[in-house]
Parts: C-alpha cells; structure tokens; sequence
C-alpha cells in the first residue's frame, strides 16, 4: 500500500483527522517562510508529541535543521530547497529518516547531478516536486508531467514519493509512475483541502482510495 503525506497541519484536529481518513505521516512545518502553515518552534513541539497515530515530519528550509529537530523530537525530516549533502550525512549520524525534495522545473531538475551524493551520503527517499512558475518551492497546486517524474526516477536507487498537484482526480495520469517499483506514495497539500483552505476528511479519503487503486492497478 503506498503512503500517503498530507502537508501543513496545523492543530490536533488535523492530527485526528489525518488519523481517521486514511493518511500515514503529518508534513509540520517549521523554517518555511511566508508558507501559509508555518509553525513556531512551540507549536511544532506541541504537534510532534500529539501525533500518536500518524508520523510527524518536520517540513523545512531551515539551516538551523539539527536543532529543531532535537528540540521537536521528530524523527523524520523532509528538506525542501538545495542542501548540500552533507547536511544529509550529518542528519544521518543523527538517526534521522531523511527525505531530500528534488525539485522540477518542466523538465529540468537541478540537483540532478547531486543525487549520487545524497544516496552516498544515506538519504532514505526522495520527494519530485514541482517548482512553481514564478519559482516558488513546496504546495504550489502544480503538476508535473508523467514523463518527467519517470526521467528522474530512473537516475534514482533510493525510492521516491510524489508531489505536485496531487489530486484523487489526476491519480489515472500517474498510472505508469505509481508502478514504478520505487514509487513509495504521494505527499498532499492543496488536493486535500476544502474552498477554505482546510484539510478534509472526505478528500483524503478520496485520495487514499484513489491512489490505492492506481498501485493495485
């Protein structure tokens, strides 16, 4: 069964919610600037503790990373924009579960020719994403296309989750990259959320049974 990330939780409601509707791991986010779900370093440690049901990952540009984690408690780290790898080895040392963001314009992938060194230096997966048309990176509503998911995840040895648009609706379009023998899942923010903004319980269902399908396909 593949997992299933939803980003940007902000309450315990959430938490529970997540827990109930069919998600595997909560994306907190601390160290993301201007992000709409950016949490303080409190609040982040309050979340982490009440995840009992889902895993907690912190969600981060941050260069302070080790710290945060130390104070949080969480195991479990997904870095968005370009670090170098030895930030990887170092969390590595740490015991922490490392998700590195590849990051994809169209085609073009930038740390492409990291992505040897990343392996090297003991990430555990990966996370394709798209990079907004205006560059912004992480939950930008945007997809990307099949053919470039599956360029990437050719050059990868280590599994890999996709974001990006990630709708129930688009999972037919995925088909080819959900049977990729690396695919692990699908990470979630905007395609899991109602006209206001908040995370649904029916559309993460949806997304649970929708993607489900596509593997069992």
């Amino acid at each position: 069964m593949p997992e299933l990330k939803v980003c940007g939780v902000t309450s315990t409601a959430d938490l529970n919610l997540l827990a109930t509707s069919g998600a595997d791991m909560a994306g907190l986010w601390h160290g993301v600037p201007g992000g709409h779900a950016d949490l303080t370093i409190g609040r982040l440690t309050s979340l982490a503790a009440a995840a009992h049901l889902v895993t907690p990952v912190l969600v981060t540009l941050a260069a302070e990373v080790r710290d945060v984690l130390a104070v949080s408690g969480i195991r479990v780290v997904q870095l968005h924009g370009y670090q170098a790898p030895g930030v990887v080895r170092a969390l590595k040392r740490d015991g922490v579960h490392v998700i590195k963001v590849l990051h994809v314009a169209g085609s073009v992938c930038p740390e492409r020719p990291l992505i040897r060194a990343y392996e090297r230096a003991g990430v555990d997966s990966f996370l394709i994403d798209a990079v907004g048309d205006d560059g912004r990176i992480g939950s930008t509503g945007q997809s990307l296309a099949p053919a470039a998911v599956l360029s990437l995840a050719a050059s990868l040895s280590r599994p890999f989750l996709l974001a990006g648009g990630i709708t129930a609706d688009n999972a037919p379009a995925f088909a080819e990259v959900a049977a990729h023998p690396g695919f692990l899942g699908v990470d979630v923010d905007t395609g899991a959320r109602d006209s206001l903004g908040c995370i649904d319980a029916g559309r993460v269902r949806a997304l649970r049974r929708a993607w489900d399908g596509r593997v069992a396909a």
